[in-house]
C-alpha cells in the first residue's frame, strides 16, 4: 500500500462551522417552529441545490412562490446567509497546521454556493492553507456525485491511492473510498487527529 502523502478536507463541519440555526434563533420565538421551518421549507435539499450551483435569487424566488407566508424568512437566507457562519473549528485548524508543518499536500472538496463562498474564505483564515479549493458550486455538481470528486482527482493530479479524504458525513466518505483514498468521518479534531496517526499522516503525541 503506498504511504499517503496528501489529504483533502471538507470544510463545512469540519473546518468551518456552518449552522442556519445561528440566523434562524434570532428570527424564531421557539426552537420547535425553526426546526419545523428548515425541515419543511428552507430544507437541506433545497440549500443543496445552491451548492449544486442553482442561483440563489432563483432559489428564493421559486421558494417563497410556494410558501408566500414565509417571503421574509426566506428572503434573510440569502440577504443574511453571513449570520450563519460560525467560529473556525480551532481544533482542526491545529491539525491543519500540523500536517502543513510536515509538508503534506493539503487540499480542499466542498459542498458550497459560489456565490457565498467569497465570504466565507475571507472569514476563515486557515482557507489559506489550502493549495487548491474545489466548490461544488462552481462546477454545477455537488457531493456525493462522483463526478465534483473527479474534478479534484484530474485538476489537481491528485493520486487516490497516496490520498486521505476527511469528511463529517459518512456518505461523501463512502464515495471517496469507492475511489480509492482512505476515508475518515469527522467527529471531533481529537478523532480525527489519532484517525490521521492511524494512516500515518502524523505522529503520535509524545
Amino acid at each position: 500500500m503506498p504511504e499517503l502523502d496528501t489529504v483533502v478536507f471538507d470544510l463545512g463541519g469540519v473546518l468551518a462551522d456552518w449552522d442556519p440555526r445561528y440566523l434562524y434563533r434570532r428570527l424564531f420565538a421557539d426552537d420547535a417552529t425553526m426546526e419545523h421551518f428548515l425541515a419543511t421549507v428552507c430544507t437541506p435539499e433545497w440549500n443543496h441545490a445552491m451548492d449544486a450551483g442553482r442561483d440563489r435569487a432563483e432559489a428564493a424566488a421559486e421558494l417563497t412562490g410556494r410558501h408566500p407566508e414565509h417571503r421574509d424568512l426566506i428572503r434573510a437566507w440569502v440577504d443574511r446567509w453571513d449570520e450563519m457562519l460560525g467560529p473556525e473549528i480551532a481544533g482542526t485548524a491545529a491539525v491543519l497546521d500540523e500536517l502543513h508543518a510536515r509538508g503534506t499536500r493539503l487540499l480542499a472538496l466542498t459542498n458550497w454556493s459560489a456565490e457565498t463562498f467569497p465570504l466565507a474564505r475571507d472569514r476563515f483564515p486557515s482557507f489559506a492553507r489550502f493549495e487548491a479549493i474545489v466548490v461544488s458550486g462552481e462546477h454545477g455538481v455537488a457531493k456525493p456525485d462522483q463526478a465534483i470528486y473527479r474534478v479534484l482527482l484530474d485538476s489537481h493530479r491528485v493520486d487516490p491511492a497516496r490520498t486521505a479524504y476527511v469528511d463529517d458525513r459518512a456518505d461523501n466518505v463512502a464515495v471517496a473510498m469507492e475511489l480509492g483514498m482512505a476515508g475518515v468521518v469527522f467527529t471531533a479534531p481529537a478523532q480525527l487527529r489519532a484517525d490521521l496517526v492511524r494512516l500515518g499522516l502524523l505522529p503520535p503525541r509524545p
